[in-house]
């Protein structure tokens, strides 16, 4: 069983601390493994990547589990618990992970149900309720729901990757929770599983039934016997001490043993963590979903007098209501974040963004004109801004939601921390508290952005904890103590959100007195009598300042790397501790971020679980073999290397060059892939081939040969391989000439998938540059950008490759010319990673300055193209959206008069060379179908499909037989009119 040390006691006499680290003796893993091996195999992992992936959540916490599990059907879990039970192992069920408070990690078998047990299992619209499995994600009950204009009320910033399991073990609530209540409020029944074997459904009980189970005897009827007897010696503290207010989340829900309450044995275990059973399945309560809504939001000159107007504008009856601070607008100023939806918001240092619904968009808005009306006849009334456009709205719940982002990793301040997120006072008292909480922060010394809940009274914040140092922890445990005395000065909860866990675990007998607390540890055991679910969690906790991953004892070796962090301290170390664990990169749509996760929906192929395993690596444990590990390589040898995560993740973090730092030390002195040789290094093979190319045509493209040749070279043998052009672009400009010596200069950069395979859209290019007015030419010598070489880790030739750029386009830099591409993967590598690998290169930021797509220059410069009357869809390569932007492009093509379509159809799955690898060529495939493709099969036979990037265009030509055409040769077929087809004079000097 769990080592658990001697107990101590809190300064209040009513907490229990655990005081020892935790422990599991290694005779109780090896029964488990035994018994799981048999049982469930494959189902269970005890590697020390598995462990690894899981050992944190989003808190400052970090425990190494003793196993992970990802069971299919119930029966494997009763089958899990069951061996656990034998074995004496504790257990610990997860979902999404985002837990801010410490309770989704522990020295634990963890659980994870939303890989496998996570569908809708049905929805019951006539009694406006649903059924679902615990790994559910909210957005895909919402989705079920809307269809019959119902919704689940609860809605946390993560609905669209967090579970419904998780909602229930933390009781969660959102933005809509106003309109409905937390989730304890909108759970009906729930079909759950106990430590010790017991399967049953649980609800609202009426006191005949209740008395039926309690005379029925066996398990069922002690438990049911022993919640009778908690609840009716301590009712009357119950109703004295258990705040009622909206966002009361702390603690256990023991009110809702209440006969006023119906004993309700469901709502009860909400919120209880995993500490006392395993959810199996829940059946929820939806309410209806108004159909329209509009969004009204008013400024005032600080956040306090926003939250002193919250009662008032509850009155309104909105379904909706929340706050923000200028300390979050300033952040995401800093961070560069959300320019467009921050012009947005009306003038004021303090908003409140209230929403209204009804049947139809007139009726919404009318509610929202009556409080406009009601609030322009006071002394101090707001500024205002109505919004009724969707597009408007979804923008500025879109600056609400990135909260936690924009407060994180803010440039030139010092990294901020949950711990003390989610306090919830009446919402009458948020004025009140707000002023004195900053106040508190003030006398601290600690500064933090404040936003969240207002209607429902609860604030969020992270705030800039130094837990890195013995006298910062016992700092920041003095400021939680004062910080939960005066919340509950105000009559509040320490949680109104995210739950106790480990971080205020501690803390619940300032708030509910020693003899409650005493009630909550005897709920648990009556649920869990050896306390083997989710042990120093909530009850009995280890001490708030244990167990903290990056704490005084964290102390990474100071590595030299080929990048640069300059963002992280120079350090890459820091880099990997750069992930908050959001859980973003689990999104199913939108944006890029994360393909292979969306593919296999692992945890290992997420943004989120490689970061963690490189900071395991960094760390030394569990994996101790650094930077030759296998369970890293496994992992990241599957990532994209997309940058999806650089502009998705909420703090920026960058797996692409992670992930080519890792592979350049993994590989050192060592054989790679053979694909590595045979893509990495294709600027040099196309070299070879140019002198050649219908040779090397008959060889790669032959069905003998070109199978043995990609078989060699670790290809997909599904592949076809892109055809040579019979003439190089360099070659056609050179034999065409320049011709309009007169104009402003720019450097035409010839990719080497434009150069050698694709030469018509340089072609294009050529021509629409000049007809702008410039005069092209080409870097004096052949270059590479060294994109094939860094998800290879090929860091020292790429290096030779970018000082051979920086050394032949010196001159030109000097003079002022422009340097623009067609392919983003090339003008990302001069504006990315070319600064990285040479921070103190004068020259590298200044060719990172001077590089743009082609759209970016045309725009800059006003240049206004001939106009195409056509439609097109335009799908942005992953590093056009992540790190340079399709504003310009897509203002070019509005100018030319083309009505454009921006596909928000995530990553095509090619990625360079990773589509055309042998291993990872069934992933690109599923990537590909997940949105992409179907989006284009479903367009127009007319209808235009633009795409910059080469593996863009030879993922879609493949899939579809169609080939995209460029920018430039959209453009180039705007000023030629009707005499120029792009698709026929490919390869050709028009």
């Amino acid at each position: 069983m769990t080592r658990v040390a001697p107990v101590a006691t809190d300064p209040t006499g009513a907490q229990r601390l655990r005081t020892g680290p935790p422990f599991v003796p290694a005779a109780v893993v090896q029964r488990l493994r035994e018994r799981l091996d048999s049982r469930l195999p494959g189902r269970v992992r005890f590697d020390a990547g598995a462990r690894a992936l899981y050992a944190t959540d989003g808190s400052l916490y970090r425990q190494v589990p003793i196993a992970v599990a990802w069971p299919e059907s119930d029966a494997e879990v009763v089958e899990l618990v069951a061996a656990c039970r034998e074995a004496g192992a504790p257990l610990l069920p997860r979902g999404g992970g985002t837990s801010l408070a410490g309770q989704c990690c522990n020295v634990a078998v963890v659980v994870d149900f939303s890989r496998h047990l996570n569908r809708v299992l049905g929805v019951d619209a006539g009694a406006r309720r649903a059924r679902v499995q615990p790994g559910c994600v909210l957005d895909w009950l919402r989705e079920a729901a809307e269809e019959h204009h119902l919704t689940f009320a609860p809605d946390p910033a993560t609905h669209a990757h967090n579970t419904i399991g998780g909602m229930l073990g933390n009781n969660s609530c959102g933005v809509h929770s106003v309109m409905g209540g937390r989730t304890a409020d909108n759970v009906h029944a729930l079909e759950i599983l106990t430590y010790d074997g017991l399967r049953m459904r649980v609800g609202p009980t009426p006191e005949d039934e209740l008395q039926r189970i309690v005379a029925a005897g066996g398990r069922r009827g002690e438990i049911y016997a022993r919640l009778r007897d908690l609840r009716d010696r301590y009712a009357g503290l119950v109703r004295e001490r258990v705040p009622q207010i909206p966002r009361r989340v702390s603690g256990f829900n023991l009110d809702q043993l209440l006969p006023e309450n119906g004993f309700n044995v469901a709502r009860a275990l909400v919120g209880s963590e995993g500490t006392c059973v395993t959810i199996l399945a829940a059946e929820l309560e939806l309410v209806p979903s108004p159909p329209a809504r509009v969004l009204l939001v008013l400024g005032y000159p600080d956040v306090f007098h926003a939250g002193d107007h919250v009662p008032q504008v509850l009155a309104a009856r909105p379904v909706g209501l929340e706050g923000i601070d200028r300390h979050l607008v300033a952040g995401m100023r800093k961070k560069g974040m959300h320019t467009e939806e921050r012009a947005l918001l009306p003038a004021g240092d303090g908003w409140l963004l209230v929403e209204f619904g009804g049947g139809t968009p007139e009726e919404a808005e009318a509610h929202a004109r009556r409080l406009m009306t009601t609030l322009e006849g006071a002394d101090d009334a707001p500024s205002m801004k109505l919004f009724v456009d969707p597009d408007a709205q979804q923008d500025l719940w879109l600056l609400r939601e990135s909260g936690l982002g924009a407060t994180a990793h803010v440039p030139g301040e010092r990294p901020s921390h949950p711990g003390w997120e989610d306090a919830a006072v009446p919402p009458d008292h948020v004025g009140a508290y707000l002023r004195d909480f900053r106040a508190l922060l003030d006398q601290f010394g600690y500064d933090a952005a404040v936003y969240g809940h207002f209607g429902d009274g609860c604030i969020h914040c992270r705030i800039d904890f130094q837990v890195d140092t013995e006298d910062g922890v016992r700092k920041w445990h003095a400021f939680m103590q004062e910080a939960a005395d005066l919340v509950v000065r105000h009559g509040g909860s320490l949680s109104g959100e995210h739950g106790d866990g480990q971080v205020r675990a501690e803390l619940l007998g300032r708030m509910y007195g020693p003899e409650l607390v005493e009630a909550f540890r005897e709920f648990k055991s009556i649920w869990d009598p050896d306390g083997r679910m989710n042990p120093g969690k909530v009850i009995d906790p280890f001490p708030m300042t244990m167990n903290l991953r990056s704490g005084p004892d964290h102390h990474p070796p100071l590595l030299r790397t080929y990048f640069d962090y300059p963002e992280d301290g120079h350090s890459f170390a820091g880099a990997v501790n750069r992930c908050v664990g959001i859980g973003n990169c689990r999104n199913d749509s939108g944006g890029v971020m994360c393909p292979s996760f969306r593919a296999t929906r692992e945890e290992k192929h997420s943004t989120r679980g490689r970061a963690r395993l490189l900071f395991e690596m960094v760390k030394g444990g569990p994996i101790a073999d650094g930077f030759r590990s296998e369970a890293v390589h496994e992992a990241l040898d599957l990532c994209l290397a997309c940058k999806g995560c650089k502009r998705d993740c909420p703090v920026d973090v960058d797996m692409a060059t992670y992930k080519a730092e890792f592979m350049a030390r993994h590989y050192r002195h060592r054989l790679r892939p053979r694909s590595a040789y045979s893509m990495g290094l294709i600027w040099y093979w196309s070299r070879l081939a140019a002198r050649m190319p219908r040779l090397a045509n008959g060889l790669l493209r032959g069905r003998a040969t070109g199978t043995l040749i990609k078989r060699i070279g670790g290809i997909a043998t599904e592949r076809e391989m892109p055809a040579y052009a019979e003439e190089t672009f360099v070659a056609w400009f050179r034999r065409r000439g320049t011709r309009n010596p007169g104009g402003r200069p720019v450097v035409l950069w010839p990719d080497t998938f434009g150069n050698f395979f694709q030469p018509a859209g340089l072609q294009a290019a050529t021509r629409v540059l000049e007809a702008a007015g410039y005069a092209v030419r080409l870097p004096a010598r052949s270059l590479c950008c060294g994109r094939p070489l860094y998800a290879e880790g090929m860091l020292e030739l790429a290096r030779r490759q970018l000082g051979d750029v920086l050394d032949t386009l010196e001159d030109d830099l000097r003079e002022g010319a422009d340097l623009v591409g067609l392919e983003p993967a090339c003008v990302t590598s001069f504006r990315d990673e070319l600064p990285a690998l040479f921070p103190g290169d004068e020259r590298a930021h200044r060719l990172a300055g001077a590089s743009l797509l082609l759209g970016e220059l045309l725009d800059r410069d006003g240049f206004q193209p001939s106009r195409l009357a056509r439609r097109a869809l335009v799908h942005a390569h992953c590093y056009h959206h992540a790190v340079i932007g399709t504003g310009a492009q897509m203002r070019v093509l509005a100018r030319a008069g083309i009505e454009a379509e921006l596909l928000d159809a995530g990553c095509c799955g090619m990625a360079g060379t990773y589509g055309f690898r042998a291993g990872s060529y069934p992933v690109s495939q599923k990537i590909a179908e997940l949105q992409l493709l179907p989006a284009l099969r479903g367009a127009d036979a007319d209808t235009l499909v633009i795409t910059n990037g080469f593996s863009c265009r030879e993922q879609i030509r493949q899939a579809t037989g169609g080939l995209p055409l460029t920018l430039a040769e959209v453009l180039d077929m705007a000023i030629a009119g009707p005499r120029r087809n792009p698709e026929r004079e490919r390869n050709r000097d028009g």
